[in-house]
């Protein structure tokens, strides 16, 4: 995922009339295209509120719509300065849909712009829960590569494995479904405008439940591999 921007101001500063203006992406008083403001983020990019329920119909109309605006062949007869601002904007605008349209993608960049998530931290640590249904799992994939080794048997160790990755494909679908019922709990603290306390511990939960997933469909992959 690319790196999020953080909060836009407003009104900005037209870099071409010098007038101050309300604009998204075009001059509300001279109509240029605007610079992507140092402060942005990709949900202001579709004037959308940073909640995670989207409208996703919406979103890709939105898209669409910018897309055609934003187009660098739109600019090919534009100062170097227009045709360089709607490369920017064209490229930021399609790793903002890219990243608002997929649920999960979507919480951990909302969480990166409130800065209430660092890329990797706490990934690789289990779930205390899962301990001993890891410990086993790692157990049996060692059993599985040294039977590989060995030339053995291996179809009792891969019947054991299947069910294994079974299981915790069922844990990853539990989780989409948690971090589905925190994301309506974000979106009703946002509406009404909770307190900074509140933000934090629905937050928490998200980044939990995300790291939660991580190591789980780490697991999954690793069991997929083996069993090629």
């Amino acid at each position: 995922m690319a790196s999020p921007l953080p909060i836009a101001d407003s009104p900005l500063v037209c870099w071409s009339c010098h007038e101050r203006t309300i604009g998204t992406h075009f001059c509300s008083s001279c109509g240029k295209i605007l610079q992507v403001p140092e402060k942005s983020d990709y949900f202001a990019m579709f004037e959308i509120p940073r909640k995670l329920w989207i409208e996703m119909g919406e979103l890709e109309k939105k898209f669409l719509q910018l897309s055609w605006k934003l187009h660098p062949d739109n600019y090919v007869n534009a100062t170097p300065e227009e045709r360089e601002i709607s490369l920017k904007r064209s490229s930021e605008l399609n790793d903002a849909y890219r990243t608002l349209r997929e649920p999960v993608a979507r919480v951990e960049y909302l969480l990166a712009v409130e800065g209430a998530r660092v890329e990797g931290k706490n990934k690789q640590q289990a779930p205390a829960e899962l301990l001993e249904e890891v410990f086993e799992l790692n157990e049996s994939l060692d059993e599985l590569r040294d039977a590989k080794a060995s030339g053995s048997d291996l179809t009792s160790l891969k019947g054991r494995l299947t069910a294994a990755e079974k299981n915790f494909q069922g844990k990853l679908t539990e989780v989409d479904g948690e971090l589905q019922n925190l994301a309506k709990e974000w979106d009703a603290a946002v509406d009404a405008n909770a307190d900074a306390a509140k933000r934090k511990s629905v937050m928490a939960k998200l980044n939990e439940q995300l790291n939660r997933r991580s190591y789980i469909r780490n697991l999954v992959v690793n069991v997929q591999k083996e069993l090629l």
